[in-house]
């Protein structure tokens, strides 16, 4: 819970500025709070497997290309869920959904329909490729920061395997990068149009991206505003009735953000049965992002 409070504080001295290095430096010491980042990340690479398997099957096959190298992809994520389930149990480890924030959640809330239905079949690719890309990269720098931290740690059994299966994980994530960016500089070099059609998709699923990571960081009173803000500025990268349509959708879960009330009552409950004191601390840093 001491971790808690402290990246709540290192998050509001950033001015939101997400660092990756920083965050771990204080996760990794704190054995509750480094099995809970180990869960998350086997969260999210099991459950990325169902989004490509669902992405193949709107693909319906075409293009083959595409198909094939998804289903590797499929693979290997399930393969790194699998590593990550080996890790847990191998050091006694519990093995559960992590108890905060979805980052998956939330990236899925702030998509926009040409992800979710592929009314055109090239416009599905393109965002699907882009919205891909844009989550490989934030795993890839939050297993490279894992990494290094990991390294200036005393140099345990634990340490080493935990270090080792990370970086087993990290090579072929970064591979995933290379691959999205081929695809996607690919169908940009067959126009004009086709490359300001890759580079909007690029944009948009970046700010969504971020949006989504610092939603799972920022649990500070006045978050959901912050959250309204990323929303406007990923409806600015539509048309302007498309994008009127998203904001006005996406808006009510946003404003009422059921999963950050849920995260908030967790960690304060957990901090008053653990110890009062550390609530004393939680409670002011939850509400004015200081301690």
């Amino acid at each position: 819970m001491k971790a808690v409070v402290e990246l709540l504080e290192a998050y509001r001295r950033s001015r939101r500025r997400v660092n990756a290095r920083e965050f771990l430096r204080l996760i990794v010491p704190d054995p509750d709070a480094h099995a809970v980042t180990l869960n998350q990340y086997r969260f999210n690479e099991a459950a990325s497997c169902t989004e490509l398997a669902t992405l193949i099957q709107q693909l319906d096959g075409q293009p083959p290309e595409l198909v094939r190298d998804l289903a590797q992809h499929l693979a290997e994520e399930a393969q790194h869920a699998a590593w990550l389930t080996e890790l847990l149990v191998e050091l006694d480890l519990s093995v559960e959904n992590p108890p905060r924030l979805s980052y998956l959640s939330e990236f899925n809330h702030l998509l926009d329909p040409q992800v979710k239905q592929p009314h055109h079949h090239e416009d599905f690719v393109i965002a699907s490729l882009a919205a891909i890309n844009a989550s490989e990269k934030r795993g890839c720098e939050n297993f490279a920061a894992h990494i290094y931290v990991l390294k200036q740690q005393p140099q345990t059994a634990e340490v080493s395997k935990i270090c080792q299966t990370i970086e087993r994980i990290w090579v072929e994530e970064v591979e995933h990068i290379h691959w999205g960016n081929r695809w996607l500089a690919h169908i940009a070099a067959q126009s004009p149009a086709h490359r300001r059609q890759v580079e909007v998709a690029k944009l948009r699923y970046g700010l969504i991206e971020q949006a989504a990571y610092k939603a799972t960081l920022d649990l500070t009173i006045g978050a959901e505003w912050r959250r309204v803000q990323d929303l406007v500025s990923i409806a600015r990268t539509m048309p302007l009735w498309t994008g009127i349509q998203y904001f006005v959708t996406r808006l009510p879960r946003t404003v009422l953000a059921p999963d950050l009330q849920i995260t908030r009552i967790y960690y304060i409950r957990q901090a008053l049965q653990q110890n009062p004191q550390e609530f004393l601390k939680l409670l002011p840093t939850l509400i004015w992002g200081a301690s």
